[in-house]
């Protein structure tokens, strides 16, 4: 293994105090946590909105521009992988145990706020509405805008797949150009490290659930630390290997189950309401996405302002954590695509999945808030993990549906934290894209101490706090790093007429 450097060595450091604060005080951790990040929504959250918005915005100009058919590569290059296969990956790459867990959670919490002042017919409505908003195009945006960067840096010019490569590409022998993208990597790191950390916090908690569920075995810290440690005995033999095709098997089989248990339910639910729900969600969503970027709730209350912080802002810096990590990956497997293409493929595809997606949970949950007796909107505040399986008991064969679910989400926890771990060991050492299997333990190991940190909590709300804390100064970086994709592409000017 070659010497460590500073970067590793620093980032370590860093994690690992975060990590072992979280294990000796986590309720200390959690209320400096919070402290910071609801200060900074209080006085940043418009520029939260207007990042989000404005990569999404960047994204469309550049697709439907004349820079749309610039390839992410050179003129004759083409795309190593079929569309089909793309497609397939980045749902693997960008969806995984979050919407296992929020399927049914997250629209059946919002109607219950937003029921509270408003007829049971606009609070469904609505909150189908901020659903999908948080998993739709804005979310994707962020994913896409970093890596697209990455990909016409890495691709089109020729250097490392690092989030410092764009600002010392642009300006070469800058000193201040080379510390501000050492800092770049960092935060990049440590966005990822506490945002995938507690990704696999939320999937234990659900796993746990399920498997609670299934043996009868009554819940508790030591069930959820007993499925962390058999996370960690699966996925750290993968990390001495190379990231082939076991994983991306893995993954695959983690959406298809994905996939048909989306089938299920519509067939197995009320059909025509649950298709009607995606139509008429489809529809608003298309309506109010663009206002909605910029909507920041200004004129209605503090208990509205709080709501659209604990959620809205929640996930855009959510997805902003995800971003270094889920843009390398897809920058990796969109070589030789124009720039028109990888934003219809990246955007619009997985938007329309999720709306098919909280369309069907969310749709039969509202079903049976609006129809039935509401214990699954009871559950918001009590067991919020355990809303899926809530929906699957009501419907045939619960055992197996159920199976399939804690079977989904470890296998999308799993795949997640071995591609983590390889894209954080190339960060960390380089740029390296296969870097030292010493290397990889260590970033796998960090990731399940500060697991394990949120664990303890023993609270959603918590993790979401703690993984806020992470991405808040990732969010200027990547609103620096689509400024030099533009900066990039307007030196390029026009692609040749035959590229």
């Amino acid at each position: 293994m070659p010497r460590p450097s500073a970067l590793l060595i620093c980032s370590l450091t860093v994690l690992s105090f975060v990590g072992l604060w979280g294990i000796y005080d986590i309720q200390g951790l959690v209320s400096w946590a919070s402290l910071f990040v609801h200060q900074t929504f209080h006085s940043r959250g418009w520029f939260v909105m207007l990042a989000a918005s404005g990569m999404l915005i960047t994204c469309l100009v550049l697709a439907f521009s004349h820079y749309g058919e610039i390839r992410l590569g050179r003129d004759d290059d083409r795309p190593e992988f079929s569309t089909t296969a793309w497609i397939s990956m980045l749902f693997s790459a960008g969806m995984g145990v979050g919407l296992l867990f929020w399927a049914v959670a997250e629209p059946l919490t919002h109607y219950g706020f937003i029921a509270q002042k408003s007829p049971t017919h606009v609070a469904a409505q609505q909150a189908m509405l901020a659903t999908n908003f948080h998993w739709g195009l804005h979310a994707w945006a962020i994913y896409g805008s970093t890596a697209l960067t990455v990909a016409y840096f890495s691709f089109r010019r020729g250097t490392g797949m690092l989030v410092s490569a764009p600002l010392t590409s642009l300006f070469p022998g800058e000193p201040w150009a080379r510390r501000t993208g050492w800092v770049a990597d960092l935060m990049a790191i440590i966005a990822i490290s506490i945002g995938v950390g507690g990704s696999m916090a939320m999937g234990v908690f659900q796993v746990a659930d399920g498997v609670s569920i299934l043996t009868g075995i009554e819940g508790s810290s030591l069930l959820a630390w007993g499925v962390l440690a058999a996370m960690v005995a699966i996925y750290t033999p993968a990390l001495m290997i190379d990231l082939g095709s076991g994983m991306a098997h893995l993954s695959k089989a983690a959406m298809l189950i994905a996939l048909l248990l989306l089938g299920y339910i519509i067939i197995a639910g009320p059909t025509e309401y649950l298709l009607n729900t995606v139509v008429q969600s489809l529809g608003d969503y298309a309506a109010h996405v663009i206002p909605r970027g910029f909507q920041t709730f200004t004129f209605y209350g503090d208990e509205v302002h709080q709501w659209f912080g604990n959620w809205t802002l929640t996930y855009m810096v959510w997805w902003i954590a995800w971003g270094p990590f889920v843009g390398v990956f897809i920058a990796r497997i969109s070589k030789g695509r124009t720039i028109r293409e990888f934003v219809i493929g990246v955007l619009f595809i997985p938007t329309l999945f999720s709306i098919f997606w909280f369309g069907a949970f969310g749709g039969i949950g509202l079903y049976e808030t609006l129809n039935g007796e509401g214990e699954l909107l009871a559950m918001t505040d009590t067991n919020v993990e355990r809303l899926t399986y809530g929906v699957l008991e009501r419907l045939p064969f619960p055992w197996w549906t159920r199976t399939a679910t804690v079977l989904a989400a470890f296998l999308f926890i799993v795949t997640s934290v071995v591609s983590a771990s390889f894209v954080l060991g190339s960060f960390s050492t380089g740029g390296n894209p296969t870097p030292p299997p010493q290397v990889r333990l260590l970033w796998g190991g960090l990731l399940a101490l500060l697991s394990l940190a949120m664990i303890l909590s023993g609270s959603v709300d918590s993790v979401k706090i703690l993984i806020s804390l992470g991405a808040l100064p990732f969010v200027f970086i990547s609103v620096l790093l689509v400024v030099c994709l533009i900066r990039a592409l307007r030196q390029e000017g026009r692609p040749n007429a035959d590229g």
